[in-house]
């Protein structure tokens, strides 16, 4: 009998720990604290910007970086570099084409822990209708309830049919995507 009732409660405890932990893996964006970057070089020097829209839905436990599930949807029409003329070519059909394709999005279909604090997420990014395979890096603190992710993609703009009418001479071809989150759960 005092068996039946340790394996009983055992197996409570081990359902209870589990509906905890799946509750505890769902984070929300802090926009105010979280840059969705960019950066470019553009003829000797580099060009940096930020999307002012975008959105995730994170699904992530620590201790199973594996069943983690990211997916973010970021506005291509408001990328912001400061330089207005940049900045106005960017919506256009060359570039973004927002009338076409107001929405890009990446999404993970792996995540592992490399070491410590520091992992690998392998992802679709799609932008203008065109999927391609990319790899974000991040490291990932968290305190309590509140995490802080930094990481960097590096995509091929030619890829994705991004700026085709500029040469490389102007604007590189890799582009590195910066993350700057801090979420809470």
């Amino acid at each position: 009998m005092i068996l039946k009732h340790l394996t009983f409660l055992s197996f409570a405890a081990v359902a209870l720990s589990l509906s905890g932990a799946a509750s505890a893996a769902e984070w929300t964006v802090d926009d105010s604290q979280s840059t969705l970057g960019f950066e470019v070089k553009q003829g000797k020097g580099t060009l940096t910007g930020e999307f002012k829209e975008w959105s995730a839905d994170i699904d992530f436990d620590p201790e199973a970086p594996e069943a983690a599930h990211i997916k973010a949807e970021i506005a291509p029409g408001s990328a912001s570099t400061g330089n207005a003329q940049f900045d106005g070519t960017l919506p256009g059909d060359d570039w973004f084409d927002v009338s076409s394709f107001p929405t890009a999005t990446f999404e993970t279909s792996d995540v592992k822990l490399v070491e410590g604090n520091s992992y690998t997420a392998d992802g679709t990014l799609t932008i203008k209708g065109v999927s391609q395979p990319v790899v974000l890096d991040f490291t990932l603190d968290i305190d309590g309830d509140k995490a802080h992710a930094a990481g960097t993609a590096t995509v091929d703009r030619s890829q994705y049919d991004l700026g085709a009418g500029v040469g490389t001479d102007t604007v590189g071809e890799a582009v590195t995507v910066t993350l700057d989150l801090t979420a809470t759960r």
